[in-house]
């Protein structure tokens, strides 16, 4: 049975973005079992266009792209990847967001530009390169195109680091509407969730072992970090699940079990899938 923790109250603070943050890395693989994980060929999903819209974004002086699928006018969700960066499963997870009613329009920011992790020392290495006060800048210039182009609101998703990065879009991205973080808390470093301005959603697995990022603990203390941001806030945690519970495709099924989490639990990925309908739905209608 789901435990549940819904606490709103008022939004309060200023907004800003800092650029003077060091660079903050968790090193997943560390706490991952002995086998290896079998290599997967995900660059040519990643480079698939259908359904998506590919079109690049300008910011300060770099570019970058990003996938676009949805209906034009709704309300705008950006999907941030896991560290492995733009997959199948990524966009899984963005075409289901596009799908959901009444209707979003999602995009994914590249934020390795390019790079997929084809195992778990790559994404490690790729997520332990990743300029993360940059990859923020990436998430507000993804939120303010989609303003720019016919969506009135704006929220924020994402998964292991693209749900650390979510959490810190609330605390740094003044144009940001709404969260919803899955399994992923940022660094003190980056973005403190006492900070955060928008509203946040949060799930976590009970059985999620890496400590820190997104087990229970991190999950508890997360919970007691927004309750003193006074944003609206909820915090869901599903018994029997793992780390990326999410992840149901069939090579994300392979790949879960390669990394030592074995669990399929349909009616808590349906559970997240519905709480995240209902917050995004009520925090991005005009």
């Amino acid at each position: 049975m789901l435990a549940s923790v819904a606490v709103n109250l008022r939004s309060a603070a200023s907004r800003a973005l800092s650029n003077s943050l060091p660079n903050p890395t968790f090193s997943l693989a560390r706490t991952l079992p002995p086998p290896p994980l079998s290599r997967f060929s995900v660059r040519s999903m990643a480079d698939s266009a259908a359904p998506f819209k590919k079109i690049q974004i300008q910011r300060d002086d770099t570019a970058f792209d990003a996938y676009v699928v949805g209906k034009e006018g709704a309300p705008g969700i950006v999907v941030v990847q896991e560290w492995w960066g733009v997959d199948f499963e990524i966009k899984n997870h963005a075409v289901k967001i596009s799908e959901l009613a009444p209707g979003f329009k999602a995009l994914i920011p590249d934020l390795y530009r390019g790079k997929v992790g084809l195992d778990v020392a790559e994404a490690q290495h790729l997520m332990e390169g990743l300029d993360w006060q940059a990859a923020v800048k990436d998430i507000q210039a993804s939120v303010n195109w989609l303003k720019a182009n016919g969506s009135k609101k704006v929220g924020v998703t994402g998964f292991c680091m693209g749900g650390a990065l979510s959490i810190a879009s609330s605390v740094l991205v003044p144009e940001v509407d709404a969260v919803v973080a899955f399994y992923g808390i940022p660094s003190s470093e980056l973005a403190d969730p006492a900070k955060a301005k928008a509203p946040i959603q949060a799930h976590f697995g009970e059985l999620d072992s890496f400590v820190g990022f997104s087990d229970v603990t991190a999950a508890k203390s997360l919970e007691e970090k927004l309750k003193a941001s006074g944003v609206p806030y909820e915090v869901h945690l599903y018994p029997g699940n793992a780390h990326a519970f999410m992840n149901r495709s069939e090579d994300g099924i392979k790949r879960r079990k390669g990394m030592g989490m074995p669990d399929e639990d349909e009616a808590a990925v349906q559970l997240a899938w519905s709480h995240f309908q209902s917050w995004m739905t009520c925090h991005l209608s005009a």
